[in-house]
C-alpha cells in the first residue's frame, strides 16, 4: 500500500464511518494508458458502504466520494471506479 491509498482510506474512513470499504489499486492494469505513472496509484477501484449514503442517489454518493477525496482527484489519481452502498444494498 502506497500513500495515496493511504490517503484515500484515510479520508474515507474518516468521512463516511463505512462498514465496509475495499480498496483496490488497478494501477498495473493500466500501464501505458493516459494517467498511468510508473510505481501505480492512480487507477482505483472502491466499494464502499456507509449509513451516510442511505436514501441519496447514485450521483449524489459519488458527488460525496469526489469531495472527500477533491485532493487527490484533482492531482495523483486519474480515475476512480466507484460502487457505493447504503446498508443492505448489494
Amino acid at each position: 500500500m502506497g500513500a495515496i491509498f493511504d490517503a484515500i482510506h484515510q479520508k474515507l474512513t474518516q468521512a463516511f464511518a463505512p462498514s465496509r470499504l475495499e480498496i483496490e489499486d488497478e494501477s498495473s492494469r493500466h500501464a501505458g494508458h493516459a494517467g498511468a505513472r510508473p510505481g501505480g496509484e492512480t487507477h482505483f477501484n472502491v466499494l464502499i458502504e456507509a449509513q451516510a449514503f442511505a436514501g441519496a442517489p447514485k450521483v449524489a454518493r459519488q458527488r460525496m466520494i469526489y469531495r472527500a477525496l477533491s485532493e487527490e482527484m484533482a492531482g495523483p489519481v486519474h480515475a476512480l471506479s466507484l460502487k457505493v452502498l447504503a446498508p443492505g444494498e448489494s
